[in-house]
């Protein structure tokens, strides 16, 4: 595997509020495997980075979708954001 790198880093709050930045596909790979939970936005996301290191499509497709799945489950750090006061922050170290 390749270390496939995204244009952008995407920032993920982890544990009690504490930010994660995830630089490469599988980096976001490993962050959706570890996740507590198989809702549909996450095996999204397993499935595009999967397709992602298998040359399927690239980076930038498996960060949109991994960056949906973060933003459902409340967890995708924006610009300037604090940690959340009760988010979904409970399945994945940091």
């Amino acid at each position: 595997m390749l270390a496939q790198f995204f244009e952008k880093p995407i920032r993920v709050w982890v544990g009690l509020g504490f930010p994660r930045q995830l630089n490469t596909v599988v980096d976001a790979y490993q962050f959706a495997m570890e996740w507590c939970g198989n809702s549909p936005e996450q095996r999204a996301a397993i499935r595009a980075c999967k397709a992602a290191l298998s040359g399927d499509v690239d980076a930038e497709t498996a960060r949109g979708v991994f960056t949906a799945f973060a933003r459902k489950k409340d967890i995708l750090v924006l610009d300037g954001e604090m940690p959340p006061e009760s988010g979904d922050t409970r399945s994945v170290h940091a």
